[in-house]
């Protein structure tokens, strides 16, 4: 493997944005399709986020094929709820992208703990970057669910020689983690003017 598993995403980071500024919605989804094969390497222990992430880029992929240059910009996936009132819904593109923004945010956080963290166990990992980012939006059922499959954790040090390939992995965590978060803090700002950054899961 040519560079680290973060390489394509490094690079499609570079494209998520216009000239002017706006967050692509192709782009934005393919970086988030790119993280999918790290979490793979996870095994089990990843397999709800994987599922949660990959059904709400599909949903979110469908609307955008719907109209490629109405949907052009993400934020306009949810502007077009927004003023239809269907943003709230459990199968909108609002809530796709709500949820979709989370799941990245836990991995931001798991993946900054793992370089600020070395000490860390993968379990350890996980939990912390859990508790910082999902554990609050989400219900009962949900956390039990999430707590089970972390004990599933493969061993931190095999993961990281699995996903570092040719490249220097903890450069390109950190390079990810610097460059995907402020487009995640754009989205929840977005989704805070239209009210829709707190709804919890059931």
């Amino acid at each position: 493997m040519e560079g680290t598993m973060f390489t394509p995403s490094l690079e499609g980071i570079k494209h998520v944005k216009s000239e002017s500024g706006v967050i692509l919605t192709k782009p934005f989804l393919q970086v988030c399709k790119q993280i999918l094969p790290v979490l793979e390497k996870f095994g089990s222990a990843m397999s709800i986020v994987k599922t949660d992430i990959g059904g709400n880029i599909t949903r979110l992929e469908t609307k955008y094929a719907s109209d490629p240059t109405k949907y052009e910009h993400l934020h306009s996936l949810v502007k077009v709820e927004v003023s239809a009132k269907t943003a709230k819904s459990s199968s909108s593109c609002t809530n796709g992208l709500l949820w979709l923004t989370r799941a990245m945010d836990f991995l931001v956080a798991l993946f900054h703990n793992l370089v600020q963290h070395p000490d860390w166990q993968m379990s350890q990992a996980c939990s912390d970057a859990y508790s910082k980012t999902l554990k609050k939006w989400h219900g009962w059922l949900a956390s039990s669910s999430f707590s089970v499959a972390i004990k599933l954790a493969p061993d931190r040090k095999k993961f990281m020689e699995i996903i570092s390939g040719s490249g220097d992995i903890n450069a390109d965590i950190d390079k990810f983690c610097a460059t995907f978060s402020p487009l995640l803090a754009e989205n929840h700002k977005f989704l805070a003017s239209v009210g829709m950054d707190d709804l919890k899961a059931s």
